[in-house]
């Protein structure tokens, strides 16, 4: 058994330490936001937080986790809250909608650590995100206004 933390909770699960994250969510714990793209980290669709920091779920390894926390999609928010979920919505961003968990967890690792991006951080930081209907004119939209939410938000 190896025990996870994935959004603030305990989960044990039993599977091979070499088994992708990404399944681990989505075959074993049942959080099906994470989605599966390319299965070599090309595409970001996969893109869940470690510690914070977005990784690819589709080539980490249960193994590397260790104690550290997992956020997924679901995690991000109960509520669609989340300064880049409102923003998401507001913008309407989403186009076929399937890349769009990865963008919004690279957005808002993006935006905990500068609340404040530059267009040329925003592409930096979302370059390893595509998207297959090219809305990457609202993605960015949608990152400003996340970070003026954010900024105009109590805790932000």
């Amino acid at each position: 058994m190896i025990t996870l933390n994935i959004n603030g909770q305990a989960v044990e699960v039993d599977v091979d330490p070499e088994t992708p994250l990404l399944w681990v969510l989505r075959d074993t714990i049942g959080l099906t936001g994470t989605k599966f793209g390319c299965g070599m980290a090309l595409c970001g669709a996969c893109t869940v937080h470690l510690d914070g920091e977005p990784v690819r779920a589709c080539v980490t390894p249960v193994s590397a986790l260790g104690e550290a926390r997992v956020t997924t999609i679901e995690g991000l928010s109960k509520d669609r809250s989340h300064p880049v979920q409102k923003a998401w919505i507001e913008i309407d961003v989403p186009q076929c909608g399937y890349c769009q968990s990865g963008q919004i967890m690279s957005a808002a690792a993006l935006l905990a650590k500068t609340p404040r991006p530059s267009d040329a951080q925003i592409d930096e930081a979302m370059a390893g995100n595509l998207c297959r209907c090219g809305t990457y004119q609202r993605i960015r939209t949608a990152i400003h206004r996340a970070a003026a939410l954010q900024a105009e938000s109590p805790s932000g």
